[in-house]
Order: C-alpha cells, then sequence, then structure tokens
C-alpha cells in the first residue's frame, strides 16, 4: 500500500454544527494542519442509504439501498475489496449495518459482533454495534471514547491499511433534542473534545484522517431529503495531499475513489467520482 488512511465518520452532523461547535477541528484548519470542505449527500440523504454510497462509490438508485429498513449484502465492489485486493489489511468499528453492506448478511449477534478474518476479502478486523432497541427514550449507542480506543487498538495489534469508525451519538441526540439547542451543543463540544486526542496518535502511527459525517439534520432533527441541513456537512482532511479550492463542494460520491487513490488500491470500474485529493 503507498498510504494507511483512517475514514471517521460522526453521524448526523450539519455543515454548521461542525464549524461553529467542533474547536479541535476548527482548530487544526487554522493551524494548516487540516483543511476542510463542504460535503454533500446523496439522496435519500438516509443513514443506510449514505453509507452504502461512501463505500461503493455509486447512488442509492444503483446500489438498491432506499433506507435504514433496507439493509442487505450489497453487490457492488467497495473500498474494503478494493483494500484487500491490493493485499492491504482492513478493519471497522461501526454500526452492524456496515457488517451487513459488506461482510455478511443478516447480522449475528454472536457470530459478527467482533470478528478476526485475515483471509476475509473485505472487512479482516470488525467491531459492531447493533443499537438493537434504540429510540429517543433510549438511544442505545456506545461510548464515543471506546468507539476511538477501539479502533486504535485494531491499529496497533493487526497493522490496519485501511480502517473505519462510525458513530450514531450525534444523530441520535439531533433526532432527541433538534440541532439549535443547549443539549446538541454540548454533545458537539464532548464529541469534539473525545475525538481530538486520538487525531494526532494515529498521525504519528502514519495515517491520513478523514473526519466527516454521513449527512446533516435539519432544525426538526430529520434528515432523509434535499434540504441543505439534511444533506450538507463537513469534511476536514488531514494529510499531505493536495486538495481542491476551499469553497468546493465535494461529492459524497467522490469518497471511495479519493480513498482508494491516496492508499494506492484500484479504484472499482463501477466509481465513476474524481478523486478530490491529489
Amino acid at each position: 500500500m503507498d498510504r494507511k488512511l483512517l475514514l471517521i465518520i460522526l453521524d448526523g452532523v450539519p455543515w454548521r454544527n461542525f464549524r461553529r461547535l467542533f474547536g479541535n477541528l476548527e482548530g487544526w484548519v487554522d493551524s494548516g494542519e487540516a483543511q476542510v470542505w463542504k460535503h454533500r449527500a446523496v439522496l435519500p440523504s438516509t443513514s443506510a442509504s449514505c453509507y452504502a454510497s461512501i463505500h461503493t462509490g455509486v447512488t442509492p438508485q444503483e446500489h438498491g439501498c432506499t433506507g435504514n429498513s433496507n439493509v442487505f449484502r450489497l453487490s457492488h465492489k467497495d473500498v474494503f475489496s478494493q483494500v484487500r485486493e491490493a493485499g492491504g489489511v482492513t478493519g471497522a468499528v461501526t454500526h452492524s449495518y456496515w457488517s451487513q453492506f459488506f461482510n455478511r448478511h443478516p447480522f449475528d449477534y454472536v457470530r459478527d459482533i467482533e470478528y478476526d478474518e485475515p483471509e476475509s476479502k473485505t472487512i479482516n478486523h470488525g467491531r459492531f454495534h447493533s443499537m438493537t432497541g434504540y429510540g429517543q427514550v433510549n438511544q442505545m449507542t456506545p461510548s464515543d471514547m471506546d468507539l476511538f480506543g477501539t479502533l486504535t487498538n485494531l491499529c496497533l495489534r493487526f497493522g490496519l491499511d485501511y480502517g473505519i469508525l462510525h458513530t450514531c451519538t450525534l444523530d441520535s441526540m439531533g433526532h432527541r433534542f433538534h440541532h439549535d439547542c443547549e443539549e446538541m451543543d454540548h454533545a458537539c463540544f464532548v464529541m469534539d473534545e473525545m475525538l481530538a486526542p486520538f487525531i494526532p496518535r494515529w498521525r504519528q502511527l502514519g495515517y491520513e484522517v478523514i473526519v466527516t459525517a454521513d449527512h446533516g439534520q435539519d432544525e426538526r432533527g430529520h434528515h432523509g431529503g434535499r434540504g441543505s441541513l439534511q444533506q450538507e456537512t463537513a469534511l476536514y482532511y488531514f494529510g499531505d495531499a493536495k486538495g481542491p479550492e476551499a469553497d468546493t463542494v465535494i461529492d459524497q460520491l467522490q469518497l471511495a475513489p479519493t480513498i482508494l487513490n491516496r492508499m494506492g488500491a484500484p479504484i472499482a470500474e463501477t466509481m465513476k467520482a474524481k478523486p478530490f485529493l491529489k
């Protein structure tokens, strides 16, 4: 592999909350250690549909996942499969949807909650949470500190070339409290503070790091449609590549080919979008 890379997805953070509430990420932009762009989700801007598009580089209309109630093993090539084709080691610390999309469906709570499969053609080292029983009263989300620590553990133990972390905490908080309130201000502050110590550590381990969200959320805590608050989020990049102009809007379909291009893995023929890092 040419390089190692970690993709950090903080579910459900609109552009305006990233830019006004994540002081550590914004501080690294000011210091020149990170670059930031607006990132626009596919439609529908629904979580599962976005996860599938982020990793396959194709639209929901092509891969077929129309929402969270329509999760299945995808047939398209994806970031995991392409990194594995190049001989890289992959890992995921994510919601169980990612395991179902890219490894096995349906999700088995015993077999698939944690596995190490060196010969897998997709995910070699998986650590998943299902959020079974999720609702507004009980969010069923694990501590983000635990998730960040788990990804770092996999990097150190197994020498991941590509790793992804996905957390639903802020998406769940947004659905409960919406986004213009004290509770969400504090939740974003806590997430930023928890994430911050890990970014320098990952960089010291030799990883380029992308921090973004799958979609935003609007004033009523909703997403799925075309509204800018629902569809637009931020993308922060830590690494040596040159990116586009600051006012460029990154299309979600560009993520998969960009990651593969940075790592020196083959870009699948179905991934038509242009990489945004050089």
